[in-house]
């Protein structure tokens, strides 16, 4: 018995070690990924969780960022419900994210357009995605002066068709048109982005097997193209309506959410009541609510992607 447990005891040691081994590499491999994941969820939680959160619970105060909070339940959210301004600003955020779908199809055509090789078509693609590098301010200045009645470019096109002045930035019914189609133009430069990506990452044998079949046209286009092209349509719907839920930038530069408040959308609300009326606690709420509209509808999209990688 003794010289049979003393023939086993080095076997016994050898394979103790390499479990010990193996159970270092074991917790190496667990602790590695928290490692890189870890300061970028240090300034996720700093950057974005915390400010969400404290949000969300100066929503139920009353402040006007100086004095002392007072503490109202819902009776911010109770207002703004019953508030005109707020059913216009949503109503507003419905038309851009409704506008914006145009924004994929345009985009896609003009990325089939451009996906061709011949002469110069490197200067038209960088002529399309100028609009997406400058300034949501600049293009809110840029067409400002489009719709200027005086001297801008839209109203002497139309006086020179006989036509009579129109002040877009100026009329309660055709401002916001005004100011989404000013945000199109790059929304559409960015959509055109992701297609031509898309494009460039065809499967050619497919398209060499769709053409020995005699699909051209429309058919190769719906066939064989488009389904190639679903995740860059996918994020190009999912980053446009999150714009048109966004859209701040352009609605500050050319109205200020005018005229008589017509204009205006949640996240210019928001801004309106924090900043200029010192309602820390009712542009909060404001911001809760476009928070949680966003956040239903990533999730919605989020739920969708998984259905379909399943």
């Amino acid at each position: 018995m003794a010289s049979s447990s003393s023939n086993k005891s080095p076997e016994n040691a050898v394979n103790s070690a390499s479990e010990l081994v193996a159970g270092k590499r074991l917790r190496a491999s667990d602790v590695a990924p928290w490692m890189f994941l870890g300061p970028a969820l240090i300034i996720f939680s700093i950057y974005v969780l915390f400010p969400v959160l404290e949000s969300i619970w100066l929503s139920f105060f009353e402040w006007d960022g100086l004095g002392e909070k007072t503490f109202i339940g819902f009776g911010n959210y109770i207002e703004l419900f019953d508030s005109d301004q707020f059913w216009t600003a949503l109503t507003n955020n419905i038309m851009w994210m409704v506008l914006f779908m145009l924004a994929p199809p345009m985009g896609l055509a003009i990325a089939l357009f451009l996906n061709q090789q011949v002469y110069g078509i490197r200067l038209v693609k960088a002529l399309f995605f100028f609009p997406f590098v400058i300034s949501q301010v600049v293009v809110g200045l840029v067409f400002s002066w489009f719709y200027d009645p005086s001297f801008g470019v839209l109203n002497s096109v139309i006086t020179f068709f006989g036509g009579d002045p129109v002040s877009i930035l100026a009329d309660e019914d055709l401002v916001t048109y005004g100011i989404i189609a000013a945000g199109l133009w790059p929304q559409i430069a960015y959509c055109m982005i992701l297609y031509l990506t898309g494009l460039n990452n065809l499967n050619h044998e497919q398209l060499e097997a769709a053409r020995l079949d005699n699909a051209k046209g429309w058919k190769m286009l719906w066939y064989i193209v488009l389904p190639q092209l679903r995740p860059a349509t996918f994020i190009a719907i999912v980053v446009t309506v999150i714009g048109a839920l966004r859209s701040f930038d352009l609605v500050a530069t050319m109205t200020a959410g005018g005229p008589w408040g017509s204009s205006t959308v949640l996240a210019y609300m928001m801004y309106e009541e924090s900043i200029f009326n010192y309602r820390m606690g009712y542009g909060a709420a404001v911001a809760v609510v476009l928070f949680l509209i966003m956040d239903i509808y990533i999730a919605y999209f989020l739920w969708r992607m998984i259905r379909s990688e399943k």
